[in-house]
């Protein structure tokens, strides 16, 4: 637990292109009982402290067990979130990382835009995770948080946005979750292999080893959130189970956590066969990014077809991820923007002058990077 605040308010100097007027600077002093705790809470060289200095401009400086942290009164108010939402973390024995500070502060700097609330009682984050035997998975984005949450309440889940922002990952983690839990009896990863045209019998090896390149990403996920023993038997015993998109014709999956990732590959006959798969008792997530198809010209994308017709239905729910998603490394989210931006340029000379309408087929919600 940490000890109380000291908290006082002074006058800041106004800065360049501010019009001279005086905002009120906040200062702020924390301590945390664990001085073997507090030592990772700030980081290594407090490292930590300088990622929250970078993301809410304030000053962060630690003595001992002691931080000190000065800026407006909002920035510092949600510094302070972050750190004791990392703090109580560490007491509970997990780990924390840089990715987990970045998280924490996007979040606390996100909590009024959320649909759900993510404040519990006064500066607690309250972030949605997903909890498995080997790893507890905690939203980083306010977008993530509302992924989880959706997964909670949705049978069909659509995630749809760039590589980086975590909707594959945190698919599996949920399904991990619910097999473990004993709330569906199996895990089934589907992906289309639009490279070998799904024409997989040239391949060396059985099935299994004919789509495992395709599915890879779900592989790495599935590990982190599984003990690799674990993962082995049930795709043995086909608890868990690789099932080419191809190889969906005619099955019912029931009390099933259904994956298919890369949906943006799949054909309209494709994508209608596989969300009619789905059976009693089940989940099915669908992942993609519809920014990047690679069907042949004049194809239509499956993916971007059921965006477009099924959101109205009850019990199913679509959350976009942005560029300001992305929780890899800083210079992803910048690639991401550079493409859309060519993109959109591209489209506006295609089109002559006009309004754009590139986001469209992700349900108009594109907006700035304001991460």
């Amino acid at each position: 637990m940490n000890f109380p605040a000291k908290i006082g308010t002074q006058k800041s100097r106004p800065s360049p292109g501010n019009r001279g007027d005086m905002s009120k600077r906040e200062t702020l002093d924390l301590s945390y009982e664990n001085n073997r705790l507090a030592t990772q809470l700030f980081g290594q060289f407090d490292q930590h402290l300088a990622i929250l200095e970078k993301m809410l401009g304030v000053e962060a400086v630690a003595r001992g067990n002691h931080v000190h942290i000065a800026g407006e009164a909002d920035a510092v108010a949600r510094g302070r979130a972050a750190l004791d939402h990392l703090y109580s973390r560490l007491e509970k024995g997990e780990d924390i990382d840089q990715g987990d500070v970045t998280g924490a502060i996007r979040m606390a700097i996100a909590e009024d835009q959320l649909s759900l609330p993510t404040m519990e009682g006064k500066g607690k984050l309250a972030m949605a995770q997903i909890g498995t035997r080997k790893k507890l998975v905690q939203a980083r984005t306010k977008t993530q948080d509302r992924y989880i949450r959706a997964m909670d309440k949705a049978e069909l889940i659509f995630g749809v946005g760039p590589a980086g922002t975590g909707k594959t990952y945190l698919a599996v983690a949920y399904a991990a979750a619910l097999l473990e839990r004993g709330a569906v009896d199996r895990i089934i990863l589907s992906r289309p292999a639009v490279e070998a045209g799904e024409r997989l019998g040239f391949l060396p090896g059985d099935m299994k080893e004919k789509v495992d390149p395709y599915l890879r990403p779900l592989y790495d996920a599935l590990y982190d959130m599984i003990p690799a023993d674990k993962v082995e038997r049930a795709l043995v015993s086909n608890v868990i189970e690789i099932a080419p998109l191809a190889f969906m014709r005619g099955r019912t999956l029931a009390n099933s956590a259904v994956i298919l990732d890369e949906a943006q590959n799949t054909t309209s006959m494709q994508m209608k066969m596989f969300l009619t798969r789905l059976g009693e008792n089940s989940k099915m997530i669908v992942t993609g990014d519809p920014s990047q198809v690679d069907l042949p010209p004049g194809q239509v994308s499956g993916l971007v077809e059921a965006l477009r017709i099924l959101p109205a239905i009850d019990g199913v729910e679509k959350i976009t991820f942005q560029a300001s998603d992305v929780v890899r490394h800083r210079l992803v989210t910048e690639i991401v923007n550079a493409y859309d931006d060519d993109a959109k340029r591209a489209a506006s000379r295609r089109r002559g002058s006009g309004p754009d309408r590139t986001g469209d087929v992700s349900g108009g919600e594109d907006g700035p990077d304001n991460a």
